[in-house]
């Protein structure tokens, strides 16, 4: 229709088209009073009913009984654009994954062992620095133990200095569990996340990262308990964050990647069992 008008009218230097119309976006601008006026008030609705109908009648006029157009001039033929000349070469289809063919990314990944084995590295080192600290400091095994289970117990929040260094079941009971349920649970993400960045991973899972989740630690503890930011000696707590982020890192960095499946067929992607003649064809 289009090169038709415009092949009409191209002797008179322009084409006709519809003529621009505001009725589309009164009626528009109506229907969201309308529902606006469901949450707010009923005269919101009805002034939206209003502003509607009148779009929508404004809007009819337009096409019926005679469609309003305007005509716009066409370039100039110095201007216009060149006809497409044909090419006679054919194109080669690449099939998925095959001949550089653009692949989802990350092609292999770790498996979820090596995110377990990361994690469980991960920990003893931090936990090995975390005691260091509590016995150069405080004296104490016990205090960095019932400091972590401060989060979840609020006598051992509340508890004094002297408290913290004294042996507390619940409070070895809650921070063992606290310390191994992180650990995987970073490792796991250690797992997944280190594949996509290829370049570099263990110093992303080692470095950037720990740095990353301490500051936000650091910014957002003395707002959500301050009590307990007053204790944490945010120099060992980095220091602590670095060893498990460096182990952690480092472990999974190191296991065998495995491919994945987005350049298989999808009968194998899919689990299917097909038979196959000698020539392997299906």
């Amino acid at each position: 229709m289009a090169a038709e008008r415009e092949a009409k009218h191209a002797g008179e230097g322009g084409i006709e088209l519809p003529s621009p119309t505001p009725w589309p976006l009164l009626a528009a601008f109506g229907m969201t009073l309308g529902f606006a006026g469901l949450v707010t008030h009923p005269i919101v609705s009805m002034v939206g009913g209003v502003c509607f109908l009148f779009g929508g009648v404004g809007w009819w006029r337009e096409v019926l009984p005679v469609a309003h157009e305007i005509e716009v001039p066409l370039a100039a033929p110095a201007r216009r654009a060149r006809l497409v000349e044909p090419v006679p070469e054919t194109v080669d289809h690449l099939e998925l994954g095959e001949g550089g063919h653009r692949m989802r990314l990350p092609t292999h990944v770790f498996p979820l062992s090596a995110g377990i084995r990361g994690g469980i590295a991960g920990g003893i080192a931090m936990a090995a620095l975390a005691e260091l600290y509590g016995l150069l400091v405080h004296q104490s095994l016990w205090y960095p133990v019932n400091l972590l289970s401060a989060a979840a117990i609020p006598s051992l929040a509340n508890a004094s200095t002297e408290q913290l260094a004294q042996f507390s079941t619940e409070g070895l009971l809650v921070g063992v569990i606290v310390h191994v349920l992180f650990s995987l649970l970073v490792g796991l993400l250690y797992a997944v996340m280190l594949p996509m960045f290829p370049r570099h991973p263990a110093i992303l899972g080692g470095i950037v990262a720990p740095l990353l989740w301490t500051g936000l630690l650091w910014t957002s503890l003395g707002v959500i308990n301050p009590a307990l930011n007053e204790r944490i000696a945010w120099g060992w707590f980095a220091a602590s964050q670095l060893a498990f982020g460096l182990a952690a890192g480092f472990v999974v960095s190191k296991m065998e990647r495995i491919a994945t499946l987005q350049s298989a067929a999808f009968a194998i992607r899919a689990g299917l069992e097909l038979q196959y003649d000698e020539e392997g064809k299906e």
